[in-house]
């Protein structure tokens, strides 16, 4: 049994607005697969044009950074087959910057940091 929970954050390259909720809702798909090849699962996503929210439970035995790297790897060139109209936002086929925010959610009762994690679409940016 584990309980091992991160919030990730994903930015976009330059911080371009390429995100339409449309889009955001096709990388939520994509995120969910790649975590359960994984044997993980995302908890929730949602995010804004320049950047998404993850809330991810995830194996001990899974190095959090090879997931990252899948989780954005794969989510670049899903999204750009699904959604082509975007692939000309950003350029070279790079869609996230190359870094990341994560934090380990063991202390905060995970409904709460689901709670946060929905809710940043509306707490930071009305669109």
């Amino acid at each position: 049994m584990f309980a091992l929970h991160v919030h990730l954050v994903f930015v976009t390259k330059y911080r371009r607005d390429v995100l339409s909720e449309p889009a955001i809702r096709d990388l939520r798909h994509i995120f969910e697969k790649v975590c359960r090849d994984f044997e993980a699962e995302l908890v929730e996503c949602t995010g804004e044009d320049d950047h998404v929210h993850l809330l991810v439970t995830y194996p001990p035995k899974l190095s959090l950074s090879r997931l990252v790297n899948s989780l954005k790897g794969v989510s670049s060139r899903r999204l750009r087959r699904v959604r082509p109209e975007i692939t000309g936002r950003y350029r070279k086929g790079v869609l996230w910057s190359p870094s990341y925010f994560a934090a380990s959610c063991g202390g905060a009762p995970l409904d709460i940091i689901r709670r946060y994690v929905e809710e940043q679409r509306t707490i930071g940016n009305p669109r």
